[in-house]
C-alpha cells in the first residue's frame, strides 16, 4: 500500500496542528505496515523544510519530499499542494490523503487522473479563520466543496465538524479524533521558567499561534482585569502571517512584567512551561480539535476554555470551566474563581486527565487510519455480498471515540 500525503508543512513538526498530527499517525502506520509493504510519501513546502530545491528525506520511516513554493502569505500552500496533487497523480499511489480544506482545492486532479483512492481530512472549517481575505476565504470554502465532491472519504476530528458536514452537505463523514503527543522531558528544577520570571502554579498559560481568532487579546483584556497577585500570563506561540496582530497584543500587554511572550518553544522548554502551568486557557471563536488543549489536559493542567462545541465535548462533564465565545467579563470571572479555588479546580482536572488517557489514544487513532485505507482498497474488501446502494466503507459507529451515529 503506497500512501501519498499533501497539506502538511512538513517533518518534523515544529509549530502547527495538522504537522503533529501527521508526525504521530504516520511513523506508526509504516511501522505497523511493514508486513503489507506500507509506504509513505509525505510532500512537504521549502518554506517550512528550509531546502528550496527539490529534495527527499526520511523521518521515522517516512519519506518527505519537499517542494520548492513562494514564501508568501497562503501562495506556498496554495503552489505546493497543487505540486503534490500533480506529483501523485498516475498509478504511483494507492492512497492520496489531503490534510486540511485548503489543500483538498486540488483533489479533483489525482481523482481524474489516477487510480488512487482520495482521502481529506478536514481540522477545521479554515474559511472562517480572520487572517484571511475574501479572496483567500473563497478559495478554501471551494476546497471543502471539491473534498466533498472528489473525496472517496471525508475524515473530521470532532463531532462538530461531523455534524456541519452532514447538516451543509448530506455528506456522512468519519470522526476520527486526534490525542495529545508526549511532551519531552523537562527540567524538574523549573530553570527555564524561573528565567522567564515565572512561579510554578503561579501562572496561566497560552499556547497557539497568534492569530485574532483564537482571541489571545480576549485574555490578556481578561487578565490585566483580575487582581491576581503573584499571578503570570504567559503567551506561547509565533505569528502567523499576522505580524500587525502580535503587535497589536505587545502594544496591549502594555510592556507589563506579569505578561510575557515565550514566541515557539519546543522540546523540553515547551514541556517545563506547560507542565509547570496553573491554568491553561484556550478562548479561541474557532477550532478544530485542540491538540494543545489535549497536552494540557494529558498533563493534569486544569483548563479555561470558551464554549465552542468542540470545547464542550473536551472539558464538559466537569472536567474544566467554560465561559461564553468573546464574552471578556464571563473570562475574568473564571479566570478569578479558578485562582481562588485550587482545589476544585484540582479535581477538574483529574478528570480531564482520566477522559483523554480513556478516549484519545494514537494507537487505536492510527489503527483505525489504517482500517480506513484498507477498506478503500478494492482487493481488501470484505468479500461478502454486497446490498446495492451500501457502501463498503466502515461502520462510522465503530470508527473514533465516542462517536453517536448522526441522523
Amino acid at each position: 500500500m503506497k500512501i501519498a500525503v499533501i497539506g502538511a508543512k512538513g517533518l518534523p513538526a515544529k509549530q502547527g496542528g495538522i504537522e503533529h498530527h501527521c508526525q504521530e499517525i504516520y511513523p506508526r502506520l509504516v511501522e505497523k505496515g511493514h508486513s503489507v509493504d506500507l509506504s509513505v510519501d509525505l510532500f512537504a513546502r521549502s518554506s517550512y523544510t528550509g531546502n528550496i530545491s527539490l529534495h527527499d528525506y526520511q523521518v521515522e520511516g517516512v519519506r518527505v519530499v519537499s517542494l520548492p513554493c513562494l514564501n508568501l502569505k497562503g501562495m506556498d500552500a496554495l503552489l505546493t499542494s497543487a505540486l503534490g496533487a500533480i506529483a501523485s497523480s498516475g498509478t504511483r499511489y494507492d492512497i492520496i490523503h489531503f490534510h486540511a480544506i485548503g489543500p483538498a482545492l486540488f483533489s479533483w486532479l489525482p481523482k481524474i487522473a489516477s487510480t488512487a483512492k482520495i482521502v481529506v481530512t478536514c481540522h477545521g472549517l479554515d474559511w472562517q479563520r480572520s487572517k484571511w481575505s475574501k479572496a483567500s476565504s473563497y478559495l478554501l470554502r471551494l476546497g471543502e466543496r471539491a473534498a466533498v465532491r472528489f473525496a472517496d472519504e471525508i475524515i473530521v476530528v470532532s463531532e462538530e465538524l461531523r455534524s456541519y458536514f452532514k447538516q451543509t452537505y448530506g455528506k456522512e463523514a468519519l470522526y476520527i479524533p486526534n490525542a495529545p503527543s508526549k511532551l519531552s522531558e523537562s527540567d524538574p528544577n523549573f530553570a527555564y521558567g524561573s528565567s522567564l520570571g515565572l512561579t510554578q502554579g503561579r501562572y496561566m498559560v497560552f499556547l497557539g499561534r497568534l492569530v485574532p481568532e483564537k482571541c489571545p487579546d480576549l485574555l490578556i483584556k481578561a487578565f490585566k482585569s483580575i487582581q491576581a497577585q503573584g499571578w503570570k500570563l504567559a503567551l506561547i506561540g509565533g505569528s502567523s502571517d499576522t505580524p500587525e496582530f502580535t503587535t497589536q497584543l505587545r502594544n496591549l500587554a502594555e510592556n507589563s512584567p506579569d505578561i510575557i511572550f515565550t514566541n515557539e518553544l519546543q522540546g523540553s522548554r515547551l514541556a517545563e512551561i506547560i507542565r509547570g502551568a496553573g491554568l491553561f486557557v484556550l478562548p479561541s471563536e474557532i477550532e478544530g480539535l485542540p491538540l494543545a488543549m489535549l497536552e494540557a489536559m494529558q498533563e493534569g493542567i486544569p483548563v479555561v476554555a470558551s464554549n465552542l462545541p468542540v470545547h464542550q465535548q473536551l472539558v464538559g462533564h466537569n472536567r474544566g470551566m467554560l465561559f461564553p465565545v468573546g464574552d471578556v467579563d464571563s473570562c475574568k470571572q473564571r479566570l478569578d474563581w479558578g485562582i481562588h479555588h485550587p482545589q476544585e479546580l484540582a479535581e477538574m482536572a483529574q478528570k480531564a486527565q482520566k477522559h483523554i488517557k480513556d478516549n484519545y489514544n494514537w494507537d487505536k487513532i492510527t489503527n483505525n487510519m489504517l482500517d480506513l485505507y484498507t477498506s478503500l482498497l478494492p482487493e481488501e474488501r470484505d468479500p461478502s455480498p454486497q446490498v446495492p446502494g451500501n457502501s463498503t466503507r466502515p461502520n462510522p459507529g465503530l470508527i473514533g471515540i465516542g462517536n453517536p451515529k448522526i441522523s
